[in-house]
């Protein structure tokens, strides 16, 4: 091509549209938990494919945590070869089908794709390539021609076994390598069923459960191992792993699932409080899927209110829609410039009927006689200085307190490491109680302990959770040959 050649087709490819993915009218999703968005059909997925123009520094690639090579990716879309895109995808991450769903694409590989500040005839802007969205649908199509995630080729056995802690986005990948580089890999869950974040965090709506029983499945098909309800701490340690059940090395995968706690009046003994991961899965989830502590009815009622400004608190705000309530009300002590979640997941919400109170906390829990929640008394914030985080820091404005009725109460405002388990172990550990790892390995202080994911960064994307498991899953099989 020339350079002719390879301008004009740069220019016909910006004058082509962002092509818009089909998605359930809010009047329709609040009465279901089906996904919201109900992706590309395959012309749709061409045409927005068709809009990538190959950059030579690829951004996008830089831009993604797991260096994914999308521009290659869209390329066999565009000319048809849907299991060659995803051959590609799965190059690099474990979990494309999800990435395409969960990861914030925003401020990953599409806030830096060209096409979204490229300059156009008159001035126009485009939104860039619509990539998660493309590599979700690419995914589904090669689970569809396949029947199921397509079985690669697994190393001969070599004797060597990992016990693997958490079977979140960071321990099905660690699984995944080393069993397909002829490792016997033990995945240990403390919940009765396998997916950590994937299955007790992440809502239908956003995600079908579907999707991730069919990775189980693969894993289980390609020679992974499951125990469930196993608590490595209380029910076994992590030294009995290695030196009664001999497994070679170790992975701990365990999360941050421990929810933030605003520590006011009310907070820790009324009923129909509830931290997120309590509300989310008993919302979400069939009882046969939770420990036996959180098999109880959800009380909801008419109003519902949530305290945080995350996705965590968007997703129990559209679970309250969804499981009845009325009036359904997101409480965040500054404004939505400073909110941390994604974009899309406020406009669905507020397409849904959520209420937004800005510049708003909680300064009291109120019950009734009998201890169950009656309302909630806020207090109004201002601004003031930026804190470590960059943004303003929200001061009390004194004598604005005021009380709105509430049935229940979600208290979403992030995620902490188990302490408990940590404290179980002889694992180095930071004032958060994250473990220490070495950067490049993952390696812990016990030389055959490794580790990665939330265990490691506190709360994060399940992105970074695979990358963290590919590189850790690297260094555990040189950990293992120099055995």
């Amino acid at each position: 091509m020339t350079s002719n050649e390879r301008t004009d087709d740069v220019q016909e490819r910006l004058a082509i549209s962002r092509q818009s993915v089909p998605k359930q009218v809010p009047e329709d999703r609040v009465l279901n938990f089906e996904e919201t968005y109900l992706g590309f059909d395959l012309d749709g997925a061409i045409i927005e494919a068709a809009r990538c123009i190959d950059c030579p520094s690829a951004p996008c690639m830089q831009a993604c945590p797991v260096g994914n090579d999308i521009p290659t990716a869209l390329k066999q879309l565009e000319a048809g070869d849907l299991d060659g895109a995803a051959a590609t995808f799965r190059e690099t991450s474990t979990l494309p089908d999800m990435c395409g769903r969960l990861c914030p694409q925003e401020s990953l590989c599409e806030g830096d794709c060209v096409i979204g500040f490229a300059i156009r005839p008159n001035n126009a802007k485009e939104p860039p390539v619509a990539i998660g969205r493309l590599e979700a649908f690419i995914a589904d199509e090669q689970r569809s021609l396949h029947g199921g995630y397509p079985l690669p080729d697994v190393a001969p056995k070599t004797g060597l076994s990992v016990a693997i802690i958490g079977s979140g986005p960071a321990g099905i990948t660690v699984a995944e390598e080393l069993q397909k580089r002829g490792h016997d890999c033990t995945i240990y869950e403390a919940w009765p069923e396998a997916g950590g974040v994937l299955l007790y965090g992440i809502p239908n709506f956003k995600m079908r459960k579907s999707i991730l029983q069919a990775k189980i499945e693969f894993l289980k098909a390609i020679g992974v191992k499951f125990v469930f309800n196993t608590r490595i701490g209380p029910d076994i340690s992590i030294e009995e792993l290695h030196d009664e059940r001999g497994f070679d090395a170790i992975f701990v995968g365990i999360g941050a699932w421990i929810g933030g706690k605003l520590d006011v009046d009310g907070e820790s003994h009324l009923e129909n409080v509830y931290m997120a991961t309590d509300f989310l899965v008993r919302g979400n989830l069939e009882d046969h899927q939770l420990p036996e502590h959180l098999r109880q009815e959800l009380h909801v009622g008419e109003d519902v209110i949530v305290i945080g400004g995350g996705d965590t608190s968007m997703d129990c705000v559209r679970t309250a829609i969804r499981i009845g309530a009325k009036n359904v009300t997101c409480v965040y002590r500054r404004t939505e410039a400073e909110m941390l979640g994604r974009a899309e997941e406020r406009i669905h919400a507020h397409e849904e009927g959520v209420n937004f109170e800005f510049l708003t906390t909680p300064v009291e829990f109120i019950g009734d006689d009998d201890g169950v929640l009656k309302e909630v008394e806020l207090v109004r914030m201002a601004l003031g200085e930026p804190d470590d985080s960059g943004r303003r820091r929200p001061q009390v404005i004194e004598g604005s307190n005021f009380r709105i009725p509430a049935s229940a109460a979600v208290i979403a405002i992030g995620y902490n490491a188990d302490s408990d388990f940590m404290s179980e172990t002889n694992l180095d550990t930071d004032n958060w109680h994250l473990v220490r790892v070495d950067e490049q390995t993952h390696q812990t202080n016990v030389p055959y302990v490794f580790a990665g994911g939330d265990a490691v960064n506190g709360a994060d994307l399940v992105v970074t959770a695979i990358a963290d498991g590919k590189r850790a899953a690297t260094w555990i099989h040189q950990y293992l040959r120099s055995k």
